[in-house]
C-alpha cells in the first residue's frame, strides 16, 4: 500500500469514527430546540397546557357516566387541616375571626377565612404539569430548565419572576377529570394491609393485582384515571411516618410507591392520571438517582400525565370497587403548580 493511499484510509477512519461518535451522543446535547426536543412536541399538539386530560372526551365522559349502578359515593381524599402530613415545610394557618358579643337579638352574624399556605401542594394534591421539569443542554449551547411541551423555565416565570403564578401551564388549564377510575389494589394483591416504607412496587405487582380483580393490562384503556391503593394512609395522623421527607429522623423511613417500571408501562396505556395513597405516588427515596428513572418525569414530560398525590383508598379497596366513575375537578387557580381537590369514587 502506497503512503498516500494508507493517509486517505487512515483519513476515512477517523470520520467514521467521529461519525459514530456523534451519532452515540446524547440527543439533549445535539438537537434540543424551543420547537423541537427529546420529549417534545406533545402528541397532544404544538403549544398544547393540557397534557392526558385532553383523553377525557365527551365520548369519554358519556361512557363513564354509565358506570354507577347503586350510586354510592366514595370519598378519595382526605379532609385538608393544619396536622396534615406535609411533604417538606409547607405551612397551612387558616382563620376565622370569632363573632363579637351580641347585646340584640335578630341581627346578622358573618364569618369570613383567611388562609395561606401552599394552597395547590399540600393535603390531597393535584400535581399541575409546571410543578417538575428537567435541565436540558440546548442546540446553542445553554442548559435550561424544560417542562411539559417544551416550555422552558423562562416561558414560565421569564416576565414577572414567579408572581402571581407561572405564565404557562398553570393547573387552570387542566381540563376536567370525569372519567372512568380503575383501582389496582397493590396491597390487597401482596396480602397486607400496608406495603413497607421501602417497597418499590414491581410490574409484577401490577398485572398480578390486575388478575386477582379479574382484570389484565388491557383493561386500562385511554383516558382512565389509575389509582394505585398501598394501604399507606394508615399512617396518616403520624406525619413522620407518613413521610414529611425528613429521611431517617423520627418515625420516617420513606415511603412505598412506584418505579420507572410501572411508570413507563403506565405512560404506554394513556391515562388521563395517575394517582396513589402516598406522598408521592413514586417510591420515597427512590432507588434509582438515574435523572431518566424519575417517575414524575416520565409521566409528566411526554405525554402529560398528571398525578394525584396523598389519596384515601382503604374504602374502595376494602369494598373490591375496582372500576368506577371518577369525578376530580382541580380548581382554576391561575398560574397554580397545583391544585387542592376532592377526588370522588361513584360506584
Amino acid at each position: 500500500m502506497r503512503h498516500d493511499e494508507s493517509r486517505d484510509l487512515a483519513r476515512e477512519s477517523a470520520g467514521a469514527i467521529v461519525l459514530l461518535t456523534a451519532l452515540m451522543m446524547p440527543f439533549s446535547v445535539t438537537a434540543q430546540t424551543s420547537e423541537s426536543g427529546l420529549w417534545w412536541p406533545s402528541p397532544h399538539g404544538t403549544g398544547d397546557q393540557a397534557g392526558a386530560s385532553n383523553y377525557v372526551t365527551p365520548e369519554k365522559i358519556l361512557s363513564a357516566l354509565q358506570i354507577p349502578r347503586t350510586g354510592q359515593t366514595y370519598e378519595l381524599g382526605h379532609p385538608y387541616e393544619e396536622s396534615m402530613p406535609q411533604y417538606t415545610s409547607r405551612p397551612y394557618y387558616l382563620n376565622v375571626f370569632p363573632a363579637p358579643p351580641q347585646t340584640a337579638e335578630g341581627r346578622n352574624v358573618v364569618h369570613g377565612d383567611y388562609f395561606t399556605g401552599y394552597i395547590g401542594q399540600m393535603g390531597t394534591q393535584f400535581d399541575a404539569l409546571s410543578h417538575q421539569g428537567r435541565t436540558m443542554r440546548m442546540a446553542d449551547g445553554s442548559i435550561q430548565p424544560v417542562f411539559y411541551n417544551g416550555f422552558t423555565e423562562d416561558d414560565l416565570t421569564g416576565t414577572r419572576g414567579g408572581r402571581n403564578g407561572v405564565e404557562n401551564l398553570g393547573v387552570e388549564h387542566m381540563k376536567p377529570f370525569i372519567t372512568r377510575g380503575i383501582l389496582i389494589d397493590i396491597a390487597g394483591y401482596k396480602g397486607v394491609d400496608t406495603l413497607g416504607p421501602r417497597y418499590e412496587i414491581t410490574l409484577a405487582d401490577v398485572l398480578g393485582a390486575l388478575e386477582r380483580q379479574g382484570m389484565n393490562e388491557d383493561t386500562i384503556e385511554q383516558g382512565d384515571a389509575v389509582l394505585l391503593h398501598y394501604g399507606w394512609s394508615v399512617h396518616w395522623t403520624n406525619p413522620s411516618r407518613y413521610n414529611d421527607s425528613r429521611f431517617g429522623v423520627g418515625d420516617n423511613e420513606g415511603s412505598p410507591g412506584i418505579g420507572p417500571e410501572v411508570a413507563r408501562w403506565l405512560a404506554m396505556r394513556k391515562p388521563s392520571m395517575v394517582g396513589g395513597d402516598s406522598c408521592c405516588v413514586q417510591i420515597m427515596p427512590p432507588l434509582s438517582t438515574n435523572i431518566d428513572d424519575n417517575v414524575h418525569h416520565i409521566l409528566f414530560l411526554e405525554e402529560g400525565i398528571g398525578m394525584l398525590e396523598n389519596m384515601e383508598l382503604k374504602d374502595v379497596a376494602r369494598d373490591e370497587v375496582y372500576e368506577f366513575l371518577f369525578l376530580n375537578l382541580t380548581l382554576r387557580i391561575k398560574g397554580a403548580t397545583g391544585s387542592p381537590v376532592r377526588p370522588i369514587a361513584v360506584r
